[in-house]
């Protein structure tokens, strides 16, 4: 087993560099001695877009089920070891991934990569039908908790089945149906392991007080004679036209805080100037308090409690803008839904001032050097632009290309898609007052499922 290291690029003092063992397995490093810690982060090309219909929730169940043990490792040892040598963890499913990620103290970066491959090489070994019924009561009595049972909680799941059509890969979100969680048995389970955890579909970063000669040798004596599969079958094309061409809405009649506007609009891929361009257009009209829905709705005309247009970023589908209105007391939805189309129209109309560029702009660097300010992001950021972009270096240099958007495209953007026959929405009329005043991020949740461990 050898490695070859492939490329190495820097932003802003950040280094990364590439390797790739002979099984297929890409290993990203970053050096950063800041503080004594290490972050450990493993990417799976596989999500719920690779599902099939019949089968979904698979991707998020399997998430659960590597923290069920593993060839060396019984029961819960993973948490326990760990915990126990003073870091952290957890995995996330996502339409496009599975992740798991470790934080340790520098000096216990050997015990996460022994663990990481112990499971990624051994996994079947503790594999049973015990374990898989404890999970999937897990999963499904998140299910009940995050979604089914909380204010405003399948919102998500609604709107990407509207957003997505029938049959089309992002049509269901990873949390699955219960009927099929019911459905699923241990050999579709083992399937899914054998082709999907293989170390040629992985991507692994290491990032911190790391020595990266000793990183690189610990990688390849516990990840090195883990063997390659080719049984895996590219994802289903999500590709679509670039306007729904219909407004598509659906009115819900649900014990909720108050009356609420929802809609998700198609926008471009991720890894385009254009997608770049409408997350822009995005924080000036509803990214924060400074926004222009905000002040609107919320400070002037005081006909809603909150207003918020964030945007989902996909890079094997169109993304989607995601609208989320909370009214005002008495209030109905038809009257903010006017407000929201006129300040829409308008902007679209005159596009973004100097002044409301240079403050997005400055306010998605500032998130993009967060994310890049911990070890733990940082190597999450690593994992992502290498498995959906093939590039971990695009990583250290993706606010430039946010910073090198022009108004004018921030403009077009806005003209073509934030418009009524490009969105879904969800209307939400309470059906009862005596509700817990609460209400779930359900996009964020719905699109990354954490194990919570």
């Amino acid at each position: 087993m050898g490695h070859t290291a492939t490329a190495e690029a820097s932003s802003g003092g950040l280094t990364a560099t590439e390797h790739r063992l002979a099984n297929g397995l890409r290993v990203v490093l970053s050096e950063d001695h800041l503080t004594p810690v290490a972050a450990v982060c493993l990417w799976y090309d596989v999500g719920s877009r690779h599902e099939v219909k019949g089968r979904t929730g698979l991707a998020h169940l399997f998430e659960h089920l590597m923290f069920q043990g593993s060839g060396q490792v019984k029961g819960s040892g993973h948490a326990d070891l760990v915990q126990g040598a003073g870091g952290s963890f957890n995995g996330t499913t996502s339409f496009e991934r599975t992740n798991y990620f470790e934080t340790m103290p520098a000096h216990q970066l050997e015990l996460a990569l022994w663990l990481e491959a112990d499971r990624m090489g051994s996994l079947l070994a503790a594999l049973d039908e015990e374990s898989m019924e404890n999970q999937r009561d897990v999963v499904k009595n998140e299910r009940r908790q995050r979604y089914d049972n909380v204010p405003y909680g399948t919102a998500f799941e609604k709107l990407a089945a509207l957003s997505y059509p029938e049959g089309h890969p992002y049509h269901h979100t990873p949390i699955g149906s219960m009927a099929d969680l019911d459905a699923a048995t241990l050999e579709d389970a083992r399937t899914f392991f054998r082709t999907y955890y293989a170390p040629n579909n992985a991507v692994l970063s290491v990032v911190g007080d790391i020595d990266p000669a000793q990183t690189l040798a610990w990688v390849e004596k516990y990840f090195g004679s883990i063997p390659s599969h080719d049984g895996k079958q590219p994802p289903r094309d999500g590709s679509l036209p670039e306007i729904i061409g219909e407004q598509l809405r659906e009115e819900l009649h649900e014990d909720v805080p108050s009356r609420a506007l929802m809609a998700a609009y198609r926008l471009p891929k991720d890894g385009t100037r254009e997608c770049d361009a409408a997350d822009i257009a995005l924080t000036i009209l509803g990214g924060g308090e400074s926004s222009l829905l905000h002040n609107r709705l919320v400070r002037r005309d005081q006909t809603a409690a909150g207003a918020g247009f964030g945007m989902m970023r996909l890079a094997g589908a169109p993304s989607l803008g995601w609208l989320d209105v909370q009214t005002s007391s008495g209030i109905e939805v038809p009257e903010v839904e006017a407000t929201v189309d006129e300040e829409l129209a308008a902007f679209a109309e005159r596009g973004p001032t100097a002044e409301e560029m240079e403050r997005a702009q400055a306010q998605l660097e500032r998130e993009w050097l967060d994310r890049l300010g911990t070890v733990a992001q940082r190597a999450d950021q690593l994992c992502r632009y290498a498995v959906l972009f093939g590039d971990p270096q695009l990583a250290l240099t993706a606010v430039h290309r946010v910073l090198d958007i022009t108004a004018e495209e921030v403009q077009a953007v806005a003209k073509a898609l934030l418009r009524p026959d490009n969105r879904a929405v969800l209307v939400y009329e309470p059906i009862s007052s005596e509700v817990p005043d609460e209400s779930a991020d359900a996009a964020e949740e719905a699109e990354e499922e954490g194990a919570d461990q």
